[in-house]
């Protein structure tokens, strides 16, 4: 039995993950308000196994109105030692059809008005950003795929929009044109907040249509997204099952960048801190400020 413990965030069409043993959920509070739902752990053949549905069981939850900061927060509490994030997407590329898998490794955010960060209202802090996905993450993930011939990309830029209506046709193009690989509504914050939370994150992209840039296809619509949806869960809930044996515990605990983000990061001295302001942010910094 591994030590891992693995968070996973489902997205649309993931609410449920087959095979746990010893499954419990947890309800938790954070400081920041209640997750999306229950959190359902368990075992999942040789690990721990945390999962959160994003979007709450029901998809009740729109991007939008996503506690972000409650998910990652309460992930954080349990103890988890990564998380891996399952997206729906849509494509804009021609070589990345519905059915694929995208190990993605960037991010544009074109999200407004979503609480972005822990370090607010009192507090500031700057962890670096540059590369948002844990790199021992994303190869394990891919690995997994490939070897039970699930046809996947490792790396592509994801860029997040607000939705939750989907693309303009003049929006789809302009996107194409800077080069971005994937379209989706969720992954920001999520990834940003991860970082602040020192927790490796890494996301598996599921495409499910090709927006509505590509003449050649149908415009996107939920009946399309969720035909193919059903067949990518497969495909997903197969690559994590196949995560375990193939990530190095030791060096995704270690993971520079990411497992210390919060070392040097607070700018605001501690002893400025009202009582609110510290109870909000004292679990993420209590090994730093013990320093």
């Amino acid at each position: 039995m591994s030590d891992l413990f693995i968070g996973v965030i489902g997205g649309s069409g993931l609410y449920e993950i087959d095979g746990f043993v010893g499954r419990e959920e947890r309800r938790i509070d954070t400081p920041f308000g209640p997750p999306s739902d229950a959190i359902i752990v368990g075992e999942l053949d040789d690990a721990r196994v945390a999962f959160l549905p994003r979007h709450g069981r029901g998809h009740r939850i729109s991007p939008s109105d996503i506690n972000y900061r409650a998910n990652i927060h309460a992930m954080k509490q349990l103890g988890v030692d990564c998380i891996v994030s399952v997206s729906a997407v849509g494509s804009m590329r021609e070589h990345l059809p519905p059915g694929h898998l995208v190990m993605v490794d960037q991010f544009v955010d074109r999200t407004v008005g979503r609480h972005r960060t822990f370090f607010d209202d009192g507090i500031a802090a700057h962890v670096p950003f540059a590369d948002p996905v844990s790199g021992v993450l994303q190869h394990a993930l891919y690995e997994s795929a490939i070897a039970q011939d699930i046809p996947a990309q490792l790396g592509g830029t994801y860029i997040c929009i607000e939705g939750p209506q989907f693309s303009t046709r003049a929006e789809s193009r302009i996107f194409r044109s800077w080069d971005v690989d994937v379209i989706g509504m969720t992954n920001l914050p999520e990834a940003r907040l991860a970082r602040e939370a020192e927790l490796p994150y890494a996301t598996m992209a599921l495409v499910t249509d090709f927006d509505c840039w590509h003449d050649g296809h149908e415009d996107v619509t939920v009946e399309a997204v969720v035909a193919t949806m059903r067949e990518n869960v497969v495909r997903a809930k197969a690559t994590i099952r196949g995560l375990v044996g193939r990530l190095d515990a030791q060096k995704l605990r270690n993971e520079p960048g990411i497992t210390d983000a919060l070392q040097h990061a607070v700018m605001t001295d501690p002893s400025t801190l009202d009582d609110a302001t510290r109870g909000r942010v004292e679990f993420l910094m209590q090994r730093h400020w013990k320093q």
